[in-house]
């Protein structure tokens, strides 16, 4: 009886297949598994002899994957998501409100919003530990690579299981250190020194609205970073638009124009459908939720101070979040 190749393959086998894939040479794929290139190469060798085909075209460009290597790799892709399905369900379950918990969220998020969250959620839940990732570029939650994201987005994945918990406010700052304002109520608040924003964060709302009225030689500072904005507009690098519980919460900061409807964003909680009822997964959710709501108005722009041409007026008075 001729054995089935199928059942010849290991799952190590789908993973060299698909880094190679996914690279398109052997060092960076044997690299990213923890290998070595001649063990990649090796290996490769023994998937195509037991399958009888070719996955991959040997060019000077690099390994460009067949017909055949596709559809391998889109299956590794699909068994990789089904073991971290079963995995996360089966261990979520168990853990209760204890283990590890991942949250993924941007710079901004975590420093003026979401420590004191987590603060206070890790005092009530001291079996929890909490790891953040930084970034605004989105983790594959479908992965594994988080279990919780806190973006700023008004378009949430799909295939994922969340809720907006509030409406993100935008308006123009000054840092305290800027002596003359006297430009105040004359209409040229684009004609300042601007600080603006580059890079990943090009795709901003405020980015290109500013792009559209303030000159380019009239922008002094950019940065792919809102907290780093932030510090820029506090150290008097120019006038910038940034999320209101940013600005508002800043004694360095002040509020020269009101809140840019244009620029509204939306704040959304979000985890996998298969982790959503996971003990601490749900306890973070509905904690978070909690305390994003008592600060509803801090995020919409209803707190804070506004410099107007008839000087401070109180929007709002000042409370401390949380």
């Amino acid at each position: 009886m001729v054995s089935d190749p199928i059942g010849r393959l290991s799952w190590d086998d789908l993973r060299i297949i698909r880094a190679i894939g996914k690279s398109g040479a052997l060092a960076p794929a044997a690299k990213a598994l923890g290998v070595n290139s001649s063990t990649v190469a090796r290996r490769l060798a023994q998937v195509e002899e037991i399958l009888g085909v070719t996955l991959f075209d040997r060019r000077r460009t690099g390994y460009v994957s067949t017909t055949q290597g596709e559809e391998l790799i889109a299956l590794t892709d699909r068994v990789e998501l089904d073991i971290v399905s079963v995995t996360r369900r089966v261990s979520g379950h168990e853990q209760g409100h204890v283990g590890e918990l991942r949250i993924t969220t941007s710079d901004s998020i975590l420093l003026y919003l979401l420590t004191p969250v987590i603060g206070l959620f890790s005092a009530e839940n001291p079996g929890i530990r909490v790891v953040v990732s930084v970034g605004n570029a989105s983790l594959n939650l479908a992965r594994g690579e988080a279990d919780i994201a806190v973006r700023a987005t008004e378009s949430p994945p799909e295939n994922l299981f969340g809720r907006k918990v509030a409406t993100i406010a935008w308006a123009p700052y000054v840092g305290l250190p800027n002596t003359n304002l006297s430009w105040l109520g004359t209409g040229a608040l684009f004609d300042r020194r601007w600080v603006s924003y580059t890079g990943k964060l090009s795709s901003l709302k405020a980015f290109g609205f500013v792009e559209e009225r303030v000159p380019q030689d009239n922008i002094a500072y950019r940065t792919d970073s809102v907290a780093g904005a932030a510090v820029a507009i506090s150290a008097g690098l120019g006038v910038g638009y940034l999320p209101c519980m940013i600005g508002d919460l800043s004694p360095h900061l002040l509020r020269v124009g009101p809140v840019e409807p244009a620029l509204n964003d939306e704040l959304w909680l979000l985890t996998h459908p298969d982790i959503r009822k996971s003990g601490r997964i749900y306890a973070f959710m509905t904690h978070c939720a909690e305390c994003m709501g008592k600060n509803r108005e801090l995020i919409e722009g209803l707190h804070g101070t506004i410099l107007g041409p008839a000087g401070l007026g109180q929007i709002d008075p000042r409370t401390p979040i949380f």
